[in-house]
């Protein structure tokens, strides 16, 4: 079964580069994509909106969602074609395996140290002292 926490894993580990999703991206998108699929392994195209749509390629790129396409015929005898989106379980049970991306640790406190001050800003400082 696919989680929340699992998915928000995967989707982090799918981005390779340092300019990625956030933690708190990475969750909110795999809430959204759970959202639709629920309990099912796999739900209609006809039911994303275009936005919505734009996420679930996205997910398509990372390997994360793929698609699948039914052809029905018609009692007319034309052909019906029905887009399906399921979950790539096998590359998300692959992502989880990775670690997840450390976060990035700012230590602050040596960070005003190292702004250059000039003497100009020293003087001005020296005189509102006084």
């Amino acid at each position: 079964m696919i989680t929340v926490d699992n998915l928000t894993l995967a989707i982090e580990n799918s981005i390779d580069d340092g300019n990625g999703l956030s933690q708190e991206e990475a969750y909110d998108l795999a809430q959204h994509v759970l959202n639709f699929f629920g309990y099912s392994e796999r739900i209609i195209d006809n039911v994303l909106e275009p936005e919505d749509r734009d996420a679930f390629y996205m997910m398509e790129d990372a390997g994360i969602l793929f698609t699948e396409r039914e052809e029905i015929t018609l009692y007319d005898g034309r052909e019906w074609r029905i887009h399906y989106w399921l979950f790539n379980r096998g590359r998300i049970n692959r992502l989880m395996e990775k670690k997840p991306r450390a976060a990035k640790v700012i230590d602050d406190s040596e960070s005003i140290y190292k702004t250059e001050v000039t003497d100009d800003m020293w003087a001005c400082r020296k005189k509102s002292d006084e």
